[in-house]
């Protein structure tokens, strides 16, 4: 059976160690030398950068969140032990794990490292495909001879890299298709590295939870579950066809995908639908002045992200959630895609002064969506010149900002949030 030491790369045969450097870490699997595709996670991505930036975090149980009332964006390992897993609402996280170490997340550290480890990737191929700010699929088929070893060693030389350069380490599952890959890097988190053959799949899966199926949430359970379908097996028994009489498209998806077959491929061009800044507060919130104050500074981390990412949109979505958790939220479509804070929280800020009628709300976000490239943002307009002086303003900041943090411009509606409740 093929393997090797994951750390020095040295081929191995039936050692427990490494003879080279008697490390524990070996990859082994029939078919490791000649699968090509992977998933690659990073291993609780926002606690793993904090603790990375502050060692003495390193050994405490850590939650990335903020406020009573908000939820938890990430939870270290030793965190997740205690039960503390994401979304989970910050005051119960903190009843099951009360002498953990809380902090607010900064995402320009995480989009900072979300694309040291992007260009790592596209080091190694073009064929990546992001999924998200922390993983992304990738394809190394036909990159042997590039590299001079196969795609399984590649891709341990790459978590070595992002662990030794970046300070974070990544979990990696290697297979034949998408869905496998995926499921594959889940098995040995942290720092892990598992293979998943096409050959093993369908036995592999047969006593998972249909919930291992991607798109298959509790609405779907719960009827799949009324017709007989709670584990794997029991979609593997029932021909396609029959799958595809009782659930149309998506009895074809779950036939293929309960065998493990799944033929899409990895896309480079995967386009991102929308960009979004969301916020709950301490204290529900009534009045225009505290959630306009809020607004603007969300405004200004969906526009920083758009010109990170080289992208515009010309549809800004504004989202409340009532104090009763009821989710509202309101949308306008605007002349010419934008980037800029500025025409973003205009628009915004329109939509939101429509909903202020005595509703106390404890949730505030605005997104764009729409989205395409960042040489289709905000043409001049020959008739108000006005809107270019600004556009020009705006982009002088984002200079001044570039060079000397954030802070070193604060427009004067986030000087004050205190506001009237």
């Amino acid at each position: 059976m093929p393997g090797f030491c994951r750390d020095c790369l040295a081929d191995v045969g039936t050692q427990t160690r490494c003879p080279a450097c008697h490390s524990p870490r070996l990859a082994r699997h029939p078919e490791l030398d000649t699968l090509t595709l992977a998933h690659v996670d990073c291993d609780a991505f926002y606690a793993a950068i904090e603790k990375r930036d502050d060692p003495s975090l390193a050994d405490k149980p850590l939650i990335v969140g903020g406020g009573k009332r908000g939820v938890v964006t990430t939870a270290c390992y030793l965190a997740r032990t205690y039960g503390v897993r994401s979304a989970m609402p910050m005051f119960e996280a903190k009843r099951l794990c009360p002498h953990a170490t809380v902090v607010r997340p900064d995402f320009d550290k995480y989009s900072l490292a979300s694309r040291q480890v992007r260009k790592l990737m596209l080091d190694l191929t073009p064929q990546v495909e992001p999924l998200s700010i922390d993983e992304a699929f990738i394809d190394l088929a036909g990159t042997e001879r590039l590299h001079g070893m196969s795609a399984a060693k590649v891709l341990a030389r790459f978590a070595a890299q992002v662990e030794r350069d970046i300070g974070i380490t990544v979990s990696i599952g290697l297979s034949c298709n998408k869905f496998l890959a995926k499921i594959a890097s889940d098995l040995d988190k942290p720092r892990g590295f598992a293979v998943l053959g096409g050959g093993e799949a369908a036995a592999f899966l047969a006593p998972k939870p249909v919930t291992l199926i991607y798109g298959v949430g509790k609405v779907t359970q719960a009827r799949l579950a009324r017709e007989g379908f709670r584990i794997i097996a029991d979609l593997q028994r029932v021909e396609e066809k029959e799958l595809v009489r009782r659930y149309g498209v998506d009895g074809q998806r779950l036939a293929r995908l309960s065998r493990g077959l799944d033929d899409r491929t990895v896309n480079p061009e995967r386009n991102r639908k929308s960009v979004s800044a969301e916020t709950t507060f301490e204290r529900d919130l009534s009045s225009f002045r505290p959630l306009e104050q809020r607004l603007w500074t969300l405004t200004e981390e969906v526009s920083k992200r758009l010109k990170q990412d080289g992208l515009s949109g010309s549809t800004v979505t504004l989202k409340l959630k009532t104090a009763d958790f009821r989710i509202l939220t309101r949308a306008r479509s605007l002349e010419d895609p934008t980037q800029l804070a500025g025409k973003i929280f205009a628009t915004g800020r329109d939509l939101l002064a429509r909903e202020i009628n005595g509703t106390r709300y404890r949730l505030l976000g605005i997104g764009v969506s729409a989205l395409s490239g960042a040489s289709a943002a905000d043409p001049v307009d020959l008739v108000d010149r006005s809107s270019e002086r600004r556009a020009a303003a705006e982009r002088a900041v984002d200079r001044v900002r570039g060079r000397f943090g954030h802070k070193s411009v604060i427009k004067g509606l986030a000087l004050d949030e205190s506001g009237d409740l």
